[in-house]
């Protein structure tokens, strides 16, 4: 009898990314905390303040864990960042852009119409092009840490050849 493999079946993820949040931000945390624990410990008493400074950690722990999920894919369905999805038959046009023109395009060369996921830690953006008439988003800027691969990612699987687009170097 001939064995029988066992292939996984994919989800048809291209690309994932979680932007999650410099390991220096947990260290200012975890400082913050150690600073409230110190102070409410001089004032209010040592258990006090170790109640005080485990409660900011907690706290401030779930803060930088709530902001770090937000997750960047490219699927079956299109373009997910966070909750949001821009489907494929509306994606347009996707530039992956360097840090210098990441900066222009979130500050003077900025649509107020776009739609923006950005993060402060994370200096290039990609920028796709809303192909929906109906959409108010002219276009998206996604912050990720690989702008090319997702720009390529996406390029790989857009159905019209117009859509493709030099990245900005």
């Amino acid at each position: 009898m001939t064995p029988v493999r066992v292939v996984a079946v994919t989800s048809g993820v291209r690309y994932r990314e979680k932007l999650w949040v410099p390991w220096y931000w947990w260290v200012l945390a975890a400082g913050f905390a150690l600073s409230m624990l110190l102070a409410a410990a001089k004032f209010l008493g040592p258990a006090v303040g170790l109640g005080i400074g485990l409660g900011t950690m907690a706290v401030a722990g779930a803060i930088l864990y709530a902001y770090s999920r937000t997750e960047v894919r490219v699927d079956d369905e299109g373009l997910h960042v966070g909750r949001a999805l821009l489907e494929w038959p509306w994606l347009g046009a996707i530039a992956a852009l360097d840090a210098e023109a990441s900066r222009d395009r979130m500050g003077p060369g900025a649509d107020a119409r776009a739609w923006l996921c950005l993060r402060p830690y994370v200096p290039e953006v990609v920028e796709v092009t809303v192909a929906d008439p109906a959409d108010t988003h002219p276009y998206w800027l996604v912050a990720t840490r690989h702008p090319q691969r997702l720009a390529r990612v996406v390029r790989a699987q857009l159905p019209r050849a117009d859509a493709a687009e030099d990245t900005v170097a």
